[in-house]
């Protein structure tokens, strides 16, 4: 297939997923990325000796990486030091009647969390066995509908499909379903904050997703060593490795489109037209059907009708002192729900916020010198539907939140230690081209998922696949890498090139 011209649009986690499978398979692989460095939101951010993930920092479900490097003829294991965390993670509440935090600490150690939660809420130790059972049960029926595409109407009849109905098109909520095994709200919590994957409340994401939960207890979370950036600069390796180019500083401006409705090609922001077989977009989907289509862009206006996740406020501390508290942290709000209702109405920034903060430094020596640590804060709020000043609001918000970090998350004296520091608003995320800032794409609610998301193959123009958080199976990294892989081999199947999708989950699932 090196005849056969593959442009990939964006070197993000998507895109380079594509690009090294691609790559294998022989294809001439060329990926266009505006940046001098590979990620995307996954990339590396490097403050003098410190180094931070700029997005994600959760990994999922660690055999699909390693699925998605063999499928590239390669052993994740000879790129990425992967490693299971214990705690998966802390969730601190308010204060209980004596002044004390009520804190759970998750554990993928089944008889570890029950225990856990017979000693702390006795009365849901029943409803935890329960939850794991059933979604056990519920996960062996659903995963595969997550790894195929939906680009006709008619894929929703397939028999996977069918199987899941009963548990994708429900007309329930996330939080409807945990009411069912756990009486505690702390639990309730424990088991729901995950929907912040997909920048969503419980009460308004869709039952299917209690899933996620599942996932995180039943197979753990890993950390990548040097951080989860490693995982796009592996990838980039393997697209070269194989033959692939990838092409830095070289913003698209256009896609081309013929009149036949056939993308051919690319305009980049320097003029230069280059042709191509097939394109893949790596863009943020939202930003992309608005804005490099040409005369085949949806109007901005008519995208904005759609439902958007919410943003994010960040902050990357570079910190001279080792704190020893779990790599994992959240800081639940004293009304959580008014602040998650906040979100969703996109008008108001809270003064009640609820806090990640991740300290990976505990685990990992390769993201600060020795003693010293790479504090990362982030903190979900309103996307730019309605064009919040951040710039007059970033500094009071920056220290609401460090207020808070230091009662709460075993930081006191953070701000005394604090070196550099590095600050994102979801003004900054917008300047990056994420439409409207919402950093977790489109909502994933019942008209937006699966054939109702943008497709991974464009209808309405031929040869271009999309692939990223805007399109199926969604956001997240694990949702984003098997987006890559679908673009990948729908590519190779239209050309008849015989792929075969490497599987070391069905024995766990």
């Amino acid at each position: 297939m090196k005849n056969k011209k593959i442009i990939i649009i964006g070197a993000g986690p998507g895109g380079l997923c594509s690009g090294m499978i691609l790559a294998e398979k022989g294809f001439d692989v060329h990926i266009y990325e505006k940046n001098h460095f590979v990620g995307g939101r996954n990339a590396e951010i490097k403050i003098g000796d410190f180094s931070f993930d700029t997005g994600p920092t959760f990994l999922h479900m660690d055999f699909i990486i390693k699925e998605m490097f063999r499928q590239a003829g390669e052993n994740a294991d000879d790129y990425l030091e992967m490693i299971s965390l214990e705690p998966l993670n802390r969730i601190i509440f308010e204060e209980n009647e004596k002044g004390e935090n009520i804190v759970v600490d998750g554990s993928s150690d089944s008889d570890k969390m029950l225990r856990q939660i017979q000693q702390k809420f006795p009365k849901d130790s029943e409803g935890y066995r329960h939850f794991m059972k059933d979604n056990q049960k519920k996960n062996k029926i659903i995963f595969n509908c997550l790894e195929k595409p939906y680009n006709k109407l008619s894929n929703l009849i397939s028999l996977n499909l069918l199987k899941a109905a009963k548990y994708v098109f429900r007309f329930k909520t996330v939080q409807d379903d945990l009411q069912k095994y756990f009486k505690s709200r702390e639990l309730q919590m424990a088991f729901s904050f995950q929907t912040k994957y997909l920048g969503m409340a419980a009460w308004k994401c869709p039952a299917f997703f209690s899933i996620m939960a599942y996932w995180e207890y039943a197979f753990g979370i890993f950390h990548v060593q040097g951080g989860l950036c490693k995982i796009s600069q592996a990838m980039a390796k393997v697209v070269k490795k194989k033959g692939g180019k990838i092409h830095f500083k070289s913003a698209v401006q256009e896609i081309l489109v013929d009149k036949k409705n056939n993308a051919t090609g690319i305009k980049l922001e320097n003029d230069e037209i280059i042709t191509a077989d097939k394109l893949i977009v790596n863009a943020d989907a939202p930003y992309a059907l608005t804005n490099l289509l040409g005369k085949k862009n949806i109007p901005h206006e008519k995208m904005k009708k759609k439902k958007f996740s919410c943003s994010t406020f960040m902050l990357y501390l570079c910190v001279d002192k080792l704190y020893d508290v779990p790599h994992h942290q959240f800081i639940v709000s004293k009304d959580y729900r008014s602040y998650a209702d906040s979100i969703n109405e996109e008008k108001s920034i809270s003064n009640d916020p609820s806090i990640y903060v991740r300290n990976s430094s505990i685990t990992d020596p390769y993201v600060a010198p020795e003693g010293k640590s790479a504090v990362y804060i982030l903190i979900p709020s309103i996307n730019n539907r309605n064009n919040i000043d951040w710039n007059n609001k970033k500094d009071e918000y920056r220290n609401l939140i460090l207020d808070k970090v230091e009662q709460k998350a075993g930081m006191k004296d953070l701000r005394k230690h604090i070196l550099q520091e590095k600050i994102l608003t979801p003004n900054d995320w917008e300047r990056e081209n994420i439409f409207m800032g919402a950093t977790f794409s489109l909502k994933h609610n019942l008209m937006q998922m699966l054939y109702f998301r943008p497709h991974n193959k464009l209808n309405n123009i031929k040869n271009t696949y999309l692939v990223g958080g805007g399109t199926h199976p969604g956001s997240g990294l694990i949702p984003i890498y098997q987006s890559g892989r679908i673009a990948a081999n729908m590519i190779c199947r239209e050309y008849g090139i015989p792929f075969k999708v490497v599987d070391y989950h069905s024995d766990k699932l």
